[in-house]
């Protein structure tokens, strides 16, 4: 099924051949696509984006990695391979001015890709800077990768009147210029002139040579010019997306995509298990290798027998999910529930329930475990114990079960800090990290995943560091991230 959206505008738009529309890899997205694409395409296009930013923001929250270092980019790519993004990784790893097919292909996946999430991150402040700030640092990491004619052909494409200094007046500075930038092999590297006031951020950390109102910057700092503009660019572009959000949401098709693109899960969906679990391990299994969401609705069950409905769907998806069989997950409840309620209302009420979360009944879908956005945002009421802990338990509630776990102090004020903060998964990656005894930063995005990397970690297909304080790390990583504004002065 193909459509094709109709909007007013002044704009020109893309249109032409693949080379003549995108003759370089790193691109402004200054135009906006046309044309038909499947509604299939269209979805999968957002969603292999939202991986990328995904990636981008898990190497700095939950990592820890310094930006734009070399160990933060090689996670990057890392991550981008395992997902099977590799057009992605092309990008990223060298920017430059291919004319082979699956060059321009990737080129116009990125394009439209970036468009598509436009559309979705333009509806709220928080979404849009959000979505600024990993474009940015995509941006940033893409255009570092590049060389010296790709940065050439780059400006003119874009229409950047910006030219190196000579070597003559290089050879004049050169002094100068050691004294000042800090980077290495500065005899070998172009250098730019602009205005001071187009890189206060690095006049501020003292990385440039002024003279005479000007800044001197080297290749590898001019994209601090490009930041601030392609930022700028950025929030104008969201603003006009929002104004027209009607003219596309016309299409009801694509409503419900774009408004819940946000909480969208682009992971392993653990619908099948490749292992078997004995569900006589599961109380063992459920203090080291449970997240906490899943340990709460175990002990609940194991003292009262009884789940209400929430509570047995999300916690019987996750047992399937971890590999235990339709037939022990029946023995399962069926020796729990017993214990408050006779047998034949057990078969009639409830056994039915888990048959449905194995396909076995009703519409026979093989359903998948539910994931952390879901559970996040699921609602719960009185006398219910799924969702997230993170988020659903009151702070001195979470406190004391951490306490009764036996976390220490400063543990114990870390993962409720992060959970009071809104951070409700990074508080979940920290309380993996206490209860495995390691400093993995592991990203939770799955209570599944969090079983899965445990175990790695008990059978020693993971090797770890030892457990240290992280939340330096994490604290500041997090400001970053949650910076409100930047600077209005390259407006």
């Amino acid at each position: 099924m193909d459509f094709k959206i109709k909007r007013k505008s002044t704009k020109s738009v893309i249109a032409g051949g693949l080379l003549e529309t995108y003759p370089h890899d790193l691109q402004m997205y200054k135009l906006p696509p046309v044309g038909d694409i499947s509604l299939q395409e269209f979805e999968t296009l957002a969603l292999e984006r939202l991986t990328l930013l995904r990636c981008l923001a898990t190497a700095t929250t939950l990592k820890g990695l310094r930006l734009y270092s070399e160990e933060w980019c090689d996670f990057i790519l890392g991550d981008l391979k395992s997902q099977g993004l590799k057009y992605y990784v092309k990008l990223c790893e060298k920017s430059g001015c291919s004319t082979q097919d699956v060059d321009l292909q990737a080129r116009r996946k990125d394009h439209i890709a970036h468009f598509i999430l436009r559309l979705a991150y333009c509806r709220t402040e928080e979404l849009r800077r959000w979505f600024i700030s990993r474009e940015i640092e995509l941006f940033r990491m893409r255009f570092m990768t590049m060389k010296g004619d790709s940065v050439d052909n780059f400006f003119t494409i874009n229409n950047l009147c910006y030219t190196n200094i000579s070597e003559e007046e290089k050879d004049e500075l050169i002094i100068n210029l050691r004294e000042s930038t800090h980077h290495p092999n500065i005899d070998k590297m172009k250098f730019y002139k602009v205005k001071f006031f187009e890189v206060l951020d690095l006049v501020k950390t003292r990385k440039v040579y002024l003279k005479d109102g000007y800044a001197y910057i080297p290749h590898k700092d001019f994209i601090s010019v490009l930041s601030a503009q392609y930022r700028v660019h950025l929030r104008q572009s969201l603003a006009i997306a929002c104004h027209h959000l009607g003219e596309v949401e016309q299409d009801e098709r694509l409503v419900s995509l774009l408004k819940g693109l946000h909480q969208s899960y682009t992971g392993n969906d653990y619908s099948d298990s490749k292992s078997v679990i004995p569900i006589e391990s599961l109380d063992t299994l459920s203090i080291k290798s449970f997240p906490l969401c899943m340990r709460q609705l175990h002990e609940f069950l194991r003292s009262t027998h009884h789940l209400k409905h929430g509570g047995r769907l999300q916690y019987g998806l996750f047992l399937k999910g971890i590999g235990v069989t339709l037939e022990d997950s029946l023995k399962f409840w069926r020796q729990e529930f017993t214990k408050v309620m006779d047998l034949d209302k057990f078969e009639k009420q409830y056994s039915y329930n888990v048959r449905y979360n194995y396909g076995k009944e009703g519409s026979k879908k093989n359903y998948s475990p539910f994931n952390c956005l879901k559970i996040i945002n699921n609602n719960v009421g009185p006398g219910e114990c799924h969702g997230c802990p993170f988020k659903h338990s009151d702070a001195n509630v979470l406190k004391n079960k951490l306490k009764g776990y036996g976390f220490e102090q400063q543990a114990l004020h870390d993962v409720v800090d992060l959970a009071k903060r809104g951070h409700y998964q990074i508080a979940c990656s920290k309380y993996f990290d206490v209860v495995q005894s390691c400093n993995i930063g592991l990203g939770i995005n799955h209570p599944n995943q969090y079983f899965e990397e445990s175990q790695k970690l008990l059978k020693g297909d993971i090797k770890s560091e030892p457990k240290k304080d992280i939340k330096p790390i994490i604290k500041d990583e997090i400001n970053d991230i949650e910076e409100m504004d930047f600077d209005e002065n390259f407006k």
